[in-house]
């Protein structure tokens, strides 16, 4: 209990800005903030364009689906990009796809060729942009800052964004409502370049393997697999897929809020924006303390409550005020809420794979909610996802989040392959292992829970058909048996087995009876 308790205080402890300190990830961070400073007025932008070309409240609720599809639809596509590739050049061609479709939506609109899907076109290809660099840029927090960090490097990540969203949206709607909407676009567009230039003159090293690289489908499939097979990511998708869905209606349905329901214009709704973005830059202030106050999972239901109340909230006023007040509730909710997710998932997650994990967890629901307001209201769409947010707060029970409380996920990449007699290529296989044991009577209890982790183990890291037979006529005898497809894919299961691993392999050789070690068989 007593080591448990000392490694989440040892996590805990670093504070809120101590990843700034390291150069690389200072001058990224502080580029994103400036193209994220341009990205919020260009959602202010589109927004408020959309609400006055159309008067569809489905439309405008696509706004934010088309913002936030990408990072749904590729996000393991993204994630296996991330792993596969150098996440420097992810992020660097993430930026490069931005830059390109912000001038093509500045000069239509200059043009004066604007249509709803094209807005929504144009909107889908920048956010396919930002999908490819955010899912490469989260994965390389760990590479850069040290595993202590990474709590507060996660929470940066939002309290950067949300920072900027104080000012961003209020800013747009002033550059809107001042200069029009070219205006907004073109300095977009500006901001984009600047982590364009950063990502190409920052380097950081990153711990290479020496195996071939994965195909792109054997990547998402291992992702996936690994994904399905760890209980701490399973619940923090769960919870993260289910909170996306619920609470994106605040965003999703504001421009219609304000519109029809408070009778503002653009400067009211970036001032609304800035409301939301007020609470989560508190928020992520606080995260650190509340990290050590309070666990995961009652962070998660806090912030569940949080958003349902800013959601209702939306839904029965009719004042600006009040509904400032409401969604700086909600972005306190929201940051807190994505943070802590984002943080379990990092942590749980070792650095071969957490391009795909933390990808996974990415959802839209604007669809669901523009559609609900169009065919009934907007008081019931509110409504509806402030009770879809309370049954996210009562899914702890099923889905609660884990404290991060194991070793280093990282695995050792120390292993010397078995002399074989035959020449093999990196593709030849399938690679079929077999394992014999001989087990005394009185351990054979304890050998078969130490399997079945065994089992658990290495079907995570890409063993197949994983099996656990008993001779018969030899009692003693039991043959552990699993297969990988190819000859690379046996070198890069052992490539991947952490020291945990390592040492269930040690608890389980201790049961064998025999004056050798256990007997391995490789066939083809």
């Amino acid at each position: 209990m007593s080591r448990v308790a000392g490694l989440n205080e040892d996590l805990a402890a670093p504070t809120t800005f101590g990843p700034l300190l390291q150069p690389t990830f200072r001058s990224i961070w502080l580029a994103t903030q400036v193209s994220s400073l341009g990205w919020l007025m260009q959602t202010v932008a589109i927004s408020w364009l959309m609400a006055t070309i159309s008067t569809s409240d489905l439309m405008v609720a696509l706004v934010q689906a088309s913002s936030n599809l990408p990072a749904f639809v590729l996000s393991v596509f993204a994630g296996a990009l991330a792993d596969n590739f150098s996440r420097r050049r992810v992020m660097f061609a993430g930026r490069c796809l931005m830059v390109i479709a912000s001038a093509m939506l500045t000069a239509s609109v200059t043009l004066g060729f604007v249509s709803p899907w094209m807005i929504l076109g144009f909107s889908f290809l920048i956010a396919s942009g930002g999908a490819l660099n955010d899912r490469a840029w989260q994965a390389s927090v760990g590479d850069i800052v040290d595993r202590r960090d990474v709590p507060a490097a996660v929470t940066l990540l939002s309290v950067g964004f949300n920072t900027v969203r104080t000012v961003g949206p209020a800013l747009g709607g002033i550059v809107v409502a001042s200069f029009g909407l070219m205006a907004a676009f073109a300095v977009t567009t500006l901001t984009y370049f600047v982590p364009l230039v950063t990502i190409w003159r920052c380097k950081w090293k990153v711990r290479s393997s020496p195996l071939p690289r994965e195909s792109m489908r054997t990547a998402i499939y291992d992702g996936l697999r690994f994904t399905a097979m760890s209980s701490e990511i399973k619940a923090a998708i769960a919870r993260g897929t289910l909170f996306g869905l619920a609470s994106i209606a605040i965003l999703a349905l504001l421009p219609v809020v304000v519109r029809d329901q408070l009778g503002g214009g653009p400067l009211a709704y970036g001032a609304l924006m800035a409301g939301f973005g007020t609470g989560a830059v508190f928020a992520g202030l606080s995260n650190s303390l509340f990290r050590r106050s309070l666990s995961q999972e009652r962070l998660m239901r806090l912030s569940c409550l949080a958003c349902a109340a800013c959601s209702l909230s939306l839904a029965l006023t009719s004042s600006i005020a009040v509904a400032a007040i409401a969604l700086a509730l909600g972005g306190a909710g929201w940051v807190t809420a994505w943070s802590g997710v984002g943080v379990s998932v990092q942590l749980a997650s070792p650095r071969w794979v957490v391009g795909r994990t933390i990808s996974i967890y990415y959802a839209a629901g604007s669809w669901v909610w523009g559609t609900v307001s169009q065919n009934h209201s907007l008081t019931w769409a509110l409504e509806g996802s402030a009770v879809a947010l309370l049954i996210v707060a009562a899914a702890g029970v099923l889905f609660p989040l884990r404290e991060r409380c194991e070793s280093e996920p990282d695995p050792l990449e120390e292993f010397d392959a078995p002399a074989v007699a035959l020449s093999l290529k990196p593709r030849s296989g399938p690679i079929v292992v077999k394992i014999e044991y001989l087990i005394a009577e009185r351990n054979v209890e304890a050998f078969l829970d130490l399997m079945r982790q065994r089992r658990h183990v290495h079907s995570r890291v890409g063993a197949r058909n994983w099996t656990l037979q008993r001779n018969l006529q030899k009692p003693m005898q039991w043959t552990e048996t699993f297969r990988t497809p190819t000859w690379t894919d046996y070198l890069r299961l052992n490539h991947r087995l952490t020291e945990v691993d390592k040492e269930l392999d040690e608890r389980v050789f201790q049961l064998h009876a025999g004056e050798e070690a256990p007997q391995m068989t490789l066939s083809i």
